[in-house]
């Protein structure tokens, strides 16, 4: 009898050994946060940006999280050429779970950003941040979390429209507000109230206002508090979503 593991470990091959014969996938992504850590980066340098922590540290794990951000939400695109060829059709008649048909393209996906996040950090170890290992890996951990979640809800939204170019304008229209009022560059303690106040709608703002507590070696805070329920909330909302959606296009 076919397992969950299974059936999720050899949906994950065949997309992996896809993304592996491909470079240009593997490195194009982090490019705009890697432009965001050149070119804007030195311009917060020594700027009061936060109580405690330089500036890397508080620039940084908002780029981590643009990464996922703006990566997972188009991993879409991929579900609908495959949907308009008929390779999705052609899985969904057989045996394999309809869980693994999502887990195994959104770990894909989340090993795709993760490896991306490593580089992303290293670049900036060069440029001047300086965070605990612990910290880093905690945000690794929240990285993870916001690329499952946002690939599943993609996946989602992929079988909802028929053309890319029905996608596209969708996916921007998410990502951009997300990324303004989450504080992903900035922190919103910065704002007026009103739009701090605003941003509290955002999840991701939980996310990030976490990872800049781990980056300056504050675990055990309310921001980590919040941030951790927030990913691992938003992580099982989106599954749940992703799995309906495949299980709605077997039907």
């Amino acid at each position: 009898m076919r397992t969950l593991a299974s059936d999720t470990f050899l949906i994950f091959g065949r997309y992996a050994r896809q993304t592996l014969s491909s470079r240009f996938q593997m490195l194009f992504g982090i490019l705009m946060p890697l432009l965001y850590l050149l070119f804007f980066g030195p311009l917060l340098t020594g700027l009061p940006l936060s109580a405690a922590g330089s500036s890397w540290q508080v620039l940084v794990p908002g780029l981590l999280l643009q990464l996922g951000l703006f990566g997972a939400a188009f991993s879409g695109f991929g579900i609908i050429l495959e949907k308009n060829s008929g390779v999705v059709e052609r899985m969904c008649v057989t045996p394999v779970s309809r869980l693994a048909l999502l887990l195994g393209r959104v770990l894909r996906d989340t090993a795709l950003f993760l490896f991306q996040a490593v580089l992303l950090v290293l670049a900036a170890l060069v440029m001047g941040l300086r965070a605990p290992l612990a910290g880093v890996l905690i945000g690794f951990g929240f990285v993870a979390l916001l690329t499952l979640s946002l690939a599943s809800l993609s996946y989602a939204l992929a079988f909802k429209v028929r053309t890319p170019q029905e996608f596209g304008p969708v996916v921007n229209a998410v990502t951009m507000p997300s990324m303004l009022l989450s504080g992903l560059m900035l922190p919103m303690a910065l704002a007026p109230g009103w739009l701090d106040a605003l941003s509290h709608v955002m999840p991701v703002r939980y996310l990030v206002d976490a990872m800049r507590d781990a980056y300056i070696g504050r675990y055990a805070t309310e921001h980590m508090l919040y941030g951790s329920l927030a990913a691992v909330a938003f992580a099982a909302l989106a599954v749940t979503v992703g799995t309906r959606a495949f299980r709605g296009a077997g039907s």
